[in-house]
């Protein structure tokens, strides 16, 4: 009998130890190359490659699966808008005598700088790139704007500091970190002497040098006449700065630079508190433009535009109940949305307007891509770091997110639908609105003047990689060595997958899976750093792990 007993005892703890160590590793990879190469091999076949870079398309497979994290998700249609945004991404990775650059078009267009580099849309680069595996890409390009961009590196708005501290949130490296910091407090000191006036602790910035031209605001300040750019001080280029001074701040601290980073953080919360202060138009509950030469009774504008979210997007704003009902405006169709994507300005607003007539590029109505990923970012900020939150739910932000992706759509002539990201984006017909002007420019073609052929195909002026990663799925790397998980994800989702990511020299997965019959290795959600799992959780719920 005690024979026997020991036998099923011992049984028992080898069965056990054996089911615990299934649990506990995971030998292969959920989400096979197939998937990837599925979408690329269709992305290819509708691709009319007109300019090739560093990765043309016969090699973006062997790129992309060496460097991009893997995902798996339920909806689809943000599933392949992820695939098809990486597959565009890297043919803009540009090989230089300067290293690494990522270009904004493909073809070369007259007011780009050096290499066809355009600072504009720098920042939302450098935050998608950061997940790509192999860090040299973005680390070159960092680089090549710090030392080598000549004018390049303040021709337009740029949060530099901000996005190469998030940069090394997930590849950190502090010598090269530690070396940056002077150029960029160079380059801050450089901007308060071009956009600073004398006592005042705001900065003031063309809406055109912002990336923006012909605003609704502009038009208010030149007194109702449309003006393609106009001074004013506007929530965009103080946010940045803003951003800039508290990562200046972040690195300084890094390098051991106490006196330093004191400075840097006292600039940051002068120009908090001012922003708040001032651009904080109160019977309108919304971040608005302030003239650029304003006084202690001037006014906010009486308009809403989009840039009004920026400030989230850094975790500018206090925690405060007044400052919340800004987001009740995303919702609402008076204000922003519309039934295929976000607008730039208010739709209750007189000079509001989606125009086919004069500039091709109008910042007055249409819906810009580079816009909707700030305020998506903003708004997933807004959710996850604030208490006084009674106006947008994480269904919200899912849905945005979704009417985001499915505006990476295109019919051609033959009445075919497929992938493309472009310009500015009709929120109401779905119409690329700058291409259907420039293929047909004047009645003449393509115009060189304008950029040549398909200027604005595979338009790589905004981000959508990081939106997925960071916010919906909700993966947010800290300076540390910590990483913290907070999916944004609906409460239908019963399972998700992404695998790959490279953070920190580890490789971490992250599986839900509600029963644990989807994927077979467990139930709930689980960590997995480098094929161990670390964190297993029955709900989705915010989890930290320092590595």
């Amino acid at each position: 009998m005690k024979k026997t007993n020991f036998f099923i005892s011992f049984f028992m703890i080898v069965f056990f130890s054996c089911n615990v160590e299934h649990e506990k590793n995971k030998t292969f990879k959920i989400i096979t190359l197939d998937k990837l190469k599925n979408y690329v091999d269709r992305f290819n076949m509708n691709d009319n490659e007109i300019y090739k870079q560093f990765i043309p398309n016969d090699e973006a497979l062997k790129f992309l699966s060496k460097n991009i994290p893997m995902i798996d998700l339920p909806e689809k249609v943000i599933e392949e808008t992820y695939y098809f945004r990486w597959w565009t991404y890297r043919k803009h990775i540009k090989n230089t005598e300067d290293g690494f650059v990522i270009t904004e078009f493909l073809p070369k267009v007259y007011w780009s700088k050096k290499h066809n580099t355009i600072n504009c849309p720098a920042a939302h680069h450098i935050y998608e790139g950061r997940w790509l595996k192999d860090p040299k890409y973005i680390s070159e390009y960092i680089n090549f704007w710090l030392y080598n961009s000549e004018d390049g590196i303040r021709q337009y708005s740029f949060w530099i500091a901000d996005a190469i501290l998030a940069f090394n949130k997930v590849h950190r490296n502090d010598s090269i970190l530690s070396n940056q910091l002077v150029p960029l407090i160079n380059n801050y000191n450089e901007w308060v002497k071009i956009r600073k006036e004398n006592n005042q602790t705001l900065f003031y910035q063309w809406d055109v040098a912002d990336g923006m031209e012909l605003t609704a605001s502009g038009r208010i300040l030149n007194k109702g006449i449309e003006k393609f750019g106009v001074e004013a001080t506007r929530p965009t280029i103080n946010s940045y700065m803003y951003a800039d001074a508290k990562a200046i701040s972040k690195i300084a601290i890094l390098n051991n630079d106490i006196k330093k980073a004191k400075e840097f953080e006292n600039k940051a919360n002068k120009i908090k508190q001012e922003l708040q202060k001032r651009l904080w138009n109160k019977d309108l509950n919304f971040f608005t433009v302030l003239p650029k030469k304003y006084n202690e009774t001037t006014k906010a504008l009486d308009v809403r535009e989009l840039i009004g979210y920026v400030p989230w997007y850094f975790n500018l704003p206090d925690d405060k109940e007044e400052f919340s009902f800004a987001w009740e405006k995303i919702k609402d169709s008076t204000g922003f949305a519309a039934p295929l994507g976000l607008t730039v300005t208010e739709q209750s607003h007189p000079y509001f307007k989606i125009s086919y007539e004069g500039h091709e590029c109008q910042w007055n109505g249409p819906s810009w891509p580079f816009a909707t990923t700030q305020t998506l970012k903003a708004m997933a900020n807004f959710l996850t770091n604030y208490s006084n939150n009674k106006t947008v739910t994480k269904n919200d932000y899912y849905n945005l997110l979704l009417q985001y992706a499915k505006q990476h759509k295109i019919k051609n002539d033959k009445g075919v639908t497929f992938n493309w990201i472009d310009e500015n984006f009709n929120p109401f017909t779905g119409d690329w609105i700058s291409r259907t002007r420039l293929k047909n420019w004047e009645g003449k073609g393509w115009s060189e003047e304008k950029g040549g052929v398909e200027r604005g195909k595979d338009y790589n002026h905004s981000g959508f990689c990081d939106l997925v990663l960071s916010d919906l799925i909700g993966i947010k790397p800290n300076i540390n060595n910590s990483i913290e998980i907070n999916p944004l994800i609906p409460e239908d989702w019963e399972w998700f997958a992404v695998e790959n990511i490279h953070f920190q020299g580890k490789e971490i997965d992250l599986i839900w899976d509600k029963t644990g019959d989807h994927y077979g290795i467990g139930k709930g959600l689980m960590l997995f750093v480098d094929q161990d799992l670390v964190i297993q959780k029955e709900k989705i719920q915010k989890i930290f792990l320092k590595i």
